[in-house]
């Protein structure tokens, strides 16, 4: 059984993380040059924080949070999805944004996607609809009544 370790992320772990989100299947980055070490960076330093999880040593998820609520990044290493890392990594952030005193968290994913799902799974309510676009939002107080113990 692989054993998995979530910690914050650090400016040594963006090669990483930008090779976990050019490696997805699904909400490919059409332009590799709009999501820069920078941006990384930004999220580990100063918009809001970042986690990564680990296995022996190696990168297999990474998620991002806003301070204002939007869910910037969550991607998990093709062929390590299905085993709980992504939801691992949103707990990390939605405690974060409720602990930061934020009451919605947000984001957006590909239609059709299986990460649609994941967050209709995880409880994320759709508000919109853009292009091949779904918006998503979710209550942090409604995070807090059903998250595990």
């Amino acid at each position: 059984m692989t054993s998995f370790t979530c910690r914050e992320a650090d400016c040594g772990d963006i090669a990483a993380m930008s090779e976990i989100r050019l490696a997805v299947a699904e909400n490919i980055l059409s332009d590799p040059a709009k999501v820069t070490a920078a941006d990384y960076a930004a999220y580990i330093n100063g918009y809001g924080k970042t986690w990564v999880v680990e296995s022996e040593g190696q990168m297999m998820a990474f998620g991002a949070a806003h301070r204002s609520g939007l869910i910037w990044a969550l991607f998990v290493r093709p062929g390590f999805e299905g085993r709980g890392l992504g939801s691992l990594i949103m707990r990390e952030c939605l405690s974060w944004l409720e602990q930061a005193g934020v009451v919605r968290a947000f984001l957006d994913t590909g239609m059709g996607t299986r990460a649609e799902g994941f967050y209709r799974a995880q409880g994320w309510r759709e508000f919109g609809r853009a292009g091949e676009r779904v918006d998503f939002e979710l209550a942090l107080p409604e995070f807090r009544l059903t998250r595990p113990a």
